[in-house]
């Protein structure tokens, strides 16, 4: 049994998450892992009813707090005056990632080079969870991770599409690669379209960071590089709006087919 520093890193970490939509998602979808909820004191409307009436439902702790106090705790950011401490949904490591393609048919994921916006992080989940991606993959360093602002941009995507946080992102690409799964990355300069790429097989689905784009082994690791339709004088999109275009192509092909 570890001891020591190792004692005190395998035990589960809190976490904690803010917002209504997202306790809310957490109470009815994963309430055993809700430890308390705290909600304002004045707030008394129907959507803080409602979790006042899940937490009681699955028998979760439930304090009223003053909005000092919810202040104190998370800061300057956009909580509705509602915040949960849970036990958060662990990582999976490159292993498990291999694990599951085992089992999964035509498993469909997104890598994320280098992401570094929260915000982008988020909304790159829950659109990934709304294709049905099997995993979302990020570089452990340099790259935004799962905080309390990405699960509340994520809306209850965070807690059921797995996060895989490797060393090495060109290695991990290389291992899809031998597990027979083709990386499609898209390159607003590329000449080949996302809809002329067969996408329904077992696919990864790469963008690059904000404002920098792909990094060259990246690129180099692809098998194909591809751009998405524009009309317009912008030269390129947000990368969660990137990645939510080629996640809908795929999902567009499979249905299709």
């Amino acid at each position: 049994m570890p001891s020591g520093e190792n004692a005190r890193s395998a035990m589960k970490r809190s976490e904690t998450i803010y917002g209504m939509h997202a306790v809310r998602v957490m109470l009815e979808r994963n309430a055993e892992r809700v430890l308390t909820v705290r909600l304002a004191q004045r707030r008394d409307d129907p959507r803080a009813r409602e979790i006042e009436e899940l937490a009681r439902r699955n028998a979760r702790p439930l304090q009223r707090v003053d909005l000092h106090s919810l202040r104190q705790q998370l800061g300057d950011v956009a909580h509705q005056g509602v915040a949960a401490e849970i036990t958060p949904l662990p990582p999976w490591s490159e292993d498990e990632l291999l694990d599951a393609l085992q089992t999964a048919r035509a498993p469909l994921l997104l890598t994320l080079d280098g992401v570094q916006d929260p915000h982008n992080l988020g909304a790159c989940l829950r659109t990934a969870d709304a294709c049905g991606a099997l995993a979302v993959v990020v570089p452990r360093d340099r790259a935004a991770q799962l905080t309390p602002a990405v699960r509340k941009v994520a809306a209850g995507a965070a807690d059921t599409t797995p996060v895989v946080a490797v060393t090495n992102l060109v290695r991990t690409l290389k291992l899809l690669k031998d597990a027979g799964l083709w990386i499609v990355a898209a390159d607003a300069a590329a000449t080949m379209r996302a809809r002329e790429v067969d996408l329904t097989g077992p696919v990864v689905l790469v963008l690059g960071a904000e404002g920098t784009g792909l990094r060259q082994l990246t690129r180099q690791n692809c098998d194909f590089l591809v751009s998405l339709p524009q009309r317009g004088a912008v030269e390129s999109l947000n990368v969660s709006v990137a990645a939510a275009m080629l996640l809908y192509e795929a999902l567009r092909q499979r249905d299709a087919s």
